[in-house]
């Protein structure tokens, strides 16, 4: 029964990637507000319920990958031994960025889904929310671990801090290598001097 029900979660997670991938390269090849849950629907072999199942709004279909990102989070937290739980989040954003991880790999791709989400007002805006939202929920994370109020505002402002950190250095990346230059080296420079700033602000707290 466990391996019946792992290869059932193993097939759900490919649907699941297929149909991603299928709707990211019609939104770049064509703009987002351009193609229809329909053509990705069509142009993935599914059902257009098929995919509603897996993705609650077209925008997810573009923003989907969260759920890696909070689960990488949490895990580096929770097996933190005993660090402090931004040291924790420090360390694995050094980490992934050093692997070449997908989050922080910086090619021609997230070039091309970048432009294709400035195109977009509709995307421009879930990118905003979404930013607010993984900064809430890292807060979360860090006040649960330093035994903290969810509520606590040293947490809420590291993790606003933090994720500020990582959408400027990702950006300031992107721009480097559209000019031809060494875009890790600057995702880096640029995320050193933020978790700085961090360490700064958190002194003599919990969190550092």
């Amino acid at each position: 029964m466990s391996n019946r029900v792992k290869l059932r979660d193993r097939k759900k997670e490919m649907t699941r990637q297929a149909i991603s991938e299928v709707a990211t390269r019609l939104f770049v090849e064509h703009g987002f507000d351009n193609v229809s849950v329909a053509d990705i629907a069509f142009e993935a072999d599914v059902a257009r319920k098929t995919v509603f199942n897996y993705f609650r709004r077209k925008e997810d279909l573009v923003f989907d990958r969260e759920d890696e990102v909070r689960e990488l989070v949490r895990e580096a937290i929770a097996d933190r031994g005993q660090q402090p739980p931004v040291r924790a989040f420090q360390v694995l954003m050094r980490e992934l960025v050093a692997s070449q991880h997908p989050l922080f790999r910086i090619t021609e791709r997230p070039i091309a889904f970048w432009r294709m989400v400035a195109e977009s007002r509709t995307l421009t805006a879930y990118a905003r929310e979404l930013q607010v939202m993984l900064a809430d929920d890292l807060s979360a994370m860090l006040s649960e671990a330093a035994g903290r109020p969810r509520s606590d505002p040293d947490a809420r402002l590291a993790g606003a801090m933090l994720m500020a950190t990582l959408v400027v250095a990702y950006a300031e990346a992107l721009r480097i290598f559209r000019e031809n230059g060494k875009p890790d080296a600057a995702l880096l420079g640029i995320m050193e001097r933020g978790f700085a700033g961090v360490d700064a602000a958190l002194a003599g707290t919990a969190y550092i």
